[in-house]
C-alpha cells in the first residue's frame, strides 16, 4: 500500500488560509503526515489537534511523546500548550472545528472524489438502511465501506463504533483506508452533529438521503431546540448531487425545498401514490415483510429479511440509493431478502414462542413511537415489558418522552443504565422515574444485565414481548471517560430465552 503523503507544516496553512480559514505556523516548518485528535491513538510523524471541552493539556505532552510531529490549537488555548510543549512546532487556527476538517481533507488528498459517498441522515432508520444498502451491494459484488453508529468497517479498520459520525481527521482517514482498500463505495450515517460541527465540511456526498424528521438531541450541549436540529439536518443537501426524500415525512415540503440545492430530487413513499417508488401489499410476519414495488414503470415483488411495517421505508431508500448507484433488481431482491441488521429487530423467542424478546436500537420519540406501534400491531393480546434508559450528558428531552410514550403501549417499564458517561445511572433513572405517567407500572434495575434477567421473570407466564431498547448487539457501556466491555443485549436474550425455555 502506498504510504500517505506528506507535507509541511507551511503546506497545511497554506491550504487554510487559501480557504479563507485564517491560521499561523509558529516554529519549524516540519515534514507531517496524518492528522489525530486523540493522544492514544498517535501514529508517528502526525499532526495532533487540540479541541473539545473534554481537552486537557497533557494530552499534548502524551501525543508529542508518542511521535505526534506537531500540533493545531485555536488562538484561546496557545499560550497554556506553548507552556506545556515549549518549542514545539504548531499551527494556530481561530476555528479549529472548520481548520481540522479542512486540514484532514487536504492531508489525506480528498479521497472522495474517487468514490460513490452516499450520506444518510433522519431522525430514526439510519443504520437499518446503511445495512440495508450495504447488503444490497454485496449482493451486486460492489463492496462498501460503513460509518455509523453500529460499525466502523473502511476496508482496513473495522471496530464497534461510538460516534454516529465521526470527528474530521478520522472520517477523512476511513475514506482514504476505503480507496486504499480498493472499494469504490462509502455509505455513512450523518448525524445533525457531524453536519452542525462541520465534522463533513468540504466532503461531496454523490446521493444524500433524508429519511425522517422528529424531535432529538435538544439540550444545553446539543441542539438549543428543534429548529436548530432540524436545519442542521437540511445542510446535508448543500454538497450533494442527488437528493433521495421521504415524503411520507413530517415537514416534507421544507425538506423538499432543501433538496432542490442538489442537481437532482428522487423519492419515495411506502404511503402515497406520487414519489418515484412507492410500496404496496406489504404483507407481514414475524421473521420478515413483503411488498410490491413500483418504481421505473414496473411492479416487483420484495421479500424483506427484517420484520417491522416501519422498515418498508427504510427498504424503498436503500432501493433508490442503490439504483442510482448502478445496481440492477435482482441484486436488490437478493440483498434484501438476506439482510440483517445487528440490534435491529433481532428476534428471539423461547422454545414454546411464549416470550418474544426483540432487541432493537430504537432510542428516540420517533423510533420508540414507531416500534411500540408495530409491536402493539404484530403481537396483538401480548404483555409488553420495556427495557431502557437515557444515555448521560447529552438529549435530555428523552428522560421526559420517553416514559410517555412508552406508558400509551407498555405494560411494565424497567428503567436502566445507557451509557451514562459522566452521570450518575441512579439520577438519570429517577428522571424516567419522575416523568412516568402514573398508568405504567415501572421498576429501576441499575445493572442492565440484571434489568433484562428481571424482565424475563415478569413475562414468564403470559404470552409476552421483552423489549429490549436503545443498546442493539453493542458489547460496551459509556462509563465516564472509558467504554467497558459488557455482555449485549441481544447475548443477554439469548442466553436466558435458550436455558430456562
Amino acid at each position: 500500500m502506498p504510504p500517505l503523503k506528506a507535507f509541511h507544516a507551511s503546506d497545511v496553512v497554506d491550504n487554510l488560509m487559501s480557504n479563507e480559514c485564517r491560521a499561523r505556523l509558529i516554529g519549524a516548518d516540519i515534514a507531517i503526515q496524518g492528522m489525530s485528535i486523540d493522544s492514544r491513538a498517535i501514529e508517528k510523524g502526525c499532526l495532533f489537534v487540540c479541541k473539545g471541552v473534554s481537552f486537557k493539556p497533557q494530552f499534548l505532552s502524551m501525543a508529542l511523546a508518542s511521535g505526534a510531529s506537531a500540533y493545531m490549537c485555536e488562538k484561546s488555548a496557545e499560550e497554556a500548550l506553548a507552556r506545556v510543549a515549549p518549542g514545539a512546532p504548531h499551527i494556530v487556527v481561530e476555528d479549529i472545528r472548520r481548520a481540522m476538517a479542512l486540514a484532514a481533507a487536504f492531508m489525506y488528498d480528498h479521497p472522495d472524489r474517487a468514490l460513490n459517498v452516499i450520506g444518510i441522515t433522519g431522525t430514526k432508520g439510519k443504520s437499518t438502511t446503511a445495512y440495508m444498502l450495504r447488503s444490497i451491494l454485496d449482493a451486486a459484488n460492489m463492496p462498501s465501506s460503513i460509518l455509523g453508529s453500529i460499525e466502523t468497517d473502511d476496508g482496513l479498520v473495522r471496530h464497534e463504533s461510538h460516534n454516529t459520525t465521526p470527528e474530521a481527521p478520522d472520517l477523512w482517514r476511513h475514506l482514504h483506508n476505503t480507496e486504499q482498500s480498493g472499494r469504490k463505495v462509502m455509505v455513512m450515517e450523518v448525524s445533525s452533529h457531524g453536519l452542525k460541527y462541520e465534522r463533513v465540511l468540504g466532503l461531496h456526498f454523490e446521493t444524500a438521503c433524508f429519511l425522517n424528521i422528529g424531535r432529538d438531541h435538544i439540550s444545553p450541549v446539543e441542539h438549543s431546540d428543534f429548529e436548530d436540529y432540524f436545519s442542521s439536518k437540511l445542510k446535508i443537501f448543500d454538497q450533494c448531487s442527488t437528493a433521495v426524500v421521504n415524503i411520507d415525512s413530517d415537514h416534507k415540503d421544507r425538506i423538499l425545498d432543501a433538496a432542490r440545492k442538489a442537481q437532482r430530487i428522487v423519492t419515495f413513499s411506502a404511503e402515497q401514490s406520487d414519489a418515484d417508488y412507492t410500496a404496496r401489499n406489504i404483507s407481514l410476519s414475524a421473521r420478515g415483510t413483503s411488498f410490491d414495488l413500483i418504481a421505473e414503470g414496473e411492479t416487483r415483488k420484495i421479500d424483506l429479511g427484517i420484520a417491522g411495517r416501519f422498515n418498508v421505508s427504510n427498504a424503498l431508500a436503500a432501493i433508490v440509493m442503490a439504483r442510482l448507484s448502478g445496481v440492477n433488481f435482482d441484486s436488490i431482491e437478493k440483498g434484501l431478502s438476506s439482510v440483517r441488521v445487528p440490534g435491529r429487530m433481532e428476534i428471539v423467542a423461547s422454545s414454546d414462542e411464549e416470550s418474544l424478546a426483540i432487541v432493537d436500537y430504537a432510542h428516540n420519540e420517533l423510533s420508540f413511537k414507531t416500534l411500540f406501534e408495530s409491536v402493539e400491531n404484530d403481537y396483538p393480546g401480548r404483555k409488553i415489558i420495556a427495557v431502557f434508559g437515557a444515555p448521560g450528558g447529552k438529549a435530555e428531552e428523552r428522560r421526559e418522552c420517553l416514559p410517555r410514550v412508552a406508558a400509551q403501549y407498555a405494560d411494565f417499564v424497567i428503567y436502566t443504565e445507557e451509557d451514562p458517561a459522566h452521570e450518575r445511572v441512579e439520577d438519570i433513572c429517577a428522571e424516567l422515574a419522575a416523568n412516568t405517567p402514573s398508568n405504567l407500572s415501572y421498576e429501576v434495575i441499575v445493572d442492565r444485565e440484571q434489568a433484562i434477567e428481571q424482565a424475563f421473570r415478569i413475562a414468564e407466564g403470559h404470552p409476552s414481548v421483552v423489549l429490549l431498547l436503545a443498546k442493539g448487539d453493542e458489547t460496551s457501556q459509556h462509563r465516564g471517560d472509558r467504554y467497558v466491555e459488557v455482555e449485549s443485549d441481544l447475548s443477554i436474550a439469548k442466553r436466558i430465552l435458550t436455558s430456562c425455555h
